[in-house]
């Protein structure tokens, strides 16, 4: 798909819901005794995949009514220790957050075996990271040589434990804080640098008791969960697409309506901000714990900046945008200790670092990030997705923002997150 130089972009956007908080939703809803109401949960092919695992596990969809791009959901949950042992293979599709967290759900089940795989993309990404910790609270589970799904995991009763995550990880984090409620005493999770904390947030509305403290997360055992209901703000990481746009395109002025700002999510900001980005943060609101506002952008000189690794886990989806914002900006634009971009649906190091070249931008790989010596402007040229969505997106901006244009080699790939992008994107232009 060819993505155009346009003159300005204008306008309101509602923000798609919230990917990550979308799949927790599923999850833990599929744990909870009772019926549990999401507003809002994000329609993509990577929540969809959610969905439908729960569903093979033994949940119930009750109904389901489109609003936006997202659905009310009503859903049946199985309860915490009600996984349906007869579901032997879950598949995944390309969503990196289920392969993930939903082990740790199924390790403490009184019985059953399951086999967790997905697409080629999931093929290799690795799983290593959650299998370590839940084998040492006495998991039956395991994976593929050299730490690659599929993951097949037996029910095992399980113990307590305290574990330092070598990575920082809202991911390996979330699935061993899943199994401590199925655990034998408590179990405590100790992050090197601060995490999105979406599960705790959600655990705590679920009736958890969840203790966090100096970089510590503890829960316990617990009987049952009730989680209720679950309002889905608009994903930031989706509105950063529509933030790096606005502030790139020369006179525009963008409102993003209803975008979540939990603080364990928006770091890009503040690298955007000491780049000279111009981003009002207006009507705060709390809906069930997790904080919403709009953001109006306004376009803006930019000047380079240095990303350290305390802030990579804050801004870590962000990141191939911070590479795109450098080209246009005055001086050089600096991303370290971000290796985790090498483990996503690409190698987001190289396939940023290949594309944005492709696309006349001066940028040079490291072992963890990348440098970007700015030149004010990218003329343009052509750029393949590699089934990463937010390459394909990634894309797409550069395209509106170049001198001569892009073509996006496989943009289909940007509905595992955002079906709607490039008409929503569209909406945007002015003439």
């Amino acid at each position: 798909m060819r993505f155009d130089p346009v003159d300005r972009l204008a306008g309101e956007l509602v923000s798609p819901p919230d990917k990550s908080i979308s799949h927790r939703a599923a999850i833990v809803g599929a744990m909870s005794d009772g019926r549990v109401r999401v507003r809002g949960y994000l329609r993509s092919a990577d929540t969809s995949a959610t969905l439908e695992a729960v569903a093979a596990l033994g949940a119930r969809l009750v109904d389901a009514q489109p609003r936006g791009a997202g659905l009310d959901l009503e859903l049946a949950g199985a309860g915490l220790r009600g996984a349906d042992p007869g579901a032997a293979a879950i598949d995944v599709g390309n969503a990196g957050t289920l392969i993930r967290l939903l082990p740790g759900w199924l390790a403490g089940q009184p019985a059953g075996r399951w086999a967790l795989q997905g697409d080629d993309s999931i093929a290799r990404r690795p799983v290593d990271r959650v299998v370590h910790p839940l084998r040492r609270m006495g998991a039956t589970i395991d994976c593929r040589e050299g730490g690659l799904p599929p993951v097949v995991v037996e029910g095992s009763d399980l113990h307590g434990i305290e574990y330092e995550l070598p990575v920082a990880s809202a991911q390996v984090k979330s699935c061993v804080l899943l199994a401590g409620l199925l655990a034998d005493g408590e179990t405590t999770v100790v992050e090197p640098l601060a995490t999105r904390d979406h599960t705790e947030i959600m655990l705590q509305s679920a009736g958890v008791s969840v203790r966090r403290s100096d970089g510590r997360v503890t829960v316990g055992p617990a009987r049952r969960l009730e989680l209720g209901e679950v309002d889905v703000p608009g994903d930031f990481s989706s509105a950063a697409f529509f933030i790096a746009a606005s502030t790139l395109v020369p006179g525009s002025e963008v409102r993003l309506c209803g975008v979540g700002v939990n603080p364990t999510r928006t770091g890009f900001l503040g690298v955007l901000e000491r780049m000279g980005g111009d981003v009002e943060v207006e009507q705060r609101a709390v809906a069930g714990g997790e904080p919403a506002a709009d953001l109006v952008v306004r376009s803006a000189r930019l000047r380079g900046t240095e990303v350290d690794p305390g802030e990579v886990p804050l801004a870590i989806d962000e990141l191939p945008l911070v590479a795109l914002l450098g080209a246009f900006a005055e001086g050089t634009t600096i991303v370290r200790g971000a290796e985790e971009l090498r483990r996503k649906e690409s190698d987001r190091v190289m396939t940023v670092v290949e594309g944005l070249r492709g696309l006349g931008a001066r940028i040079e790989a490291a072992p963890d990030g990348f440098v970007v010596a700015g030149e004010g402007e990218l003329h343009g040229g052509r750029i393949d997705a590699r089934g990463d969505h937010r390459i394909a997106m990634l894309g797409a901006v550069a395209g509106i923002a170049s001198r001569e244009g892009v073509e996006v080699d496989g943009f289909e790939a940007a509905a595992v997150s955002y079906p709607t992008f490039a008409d929503d994107l569209r909406g945007l232009v002015t003439p």
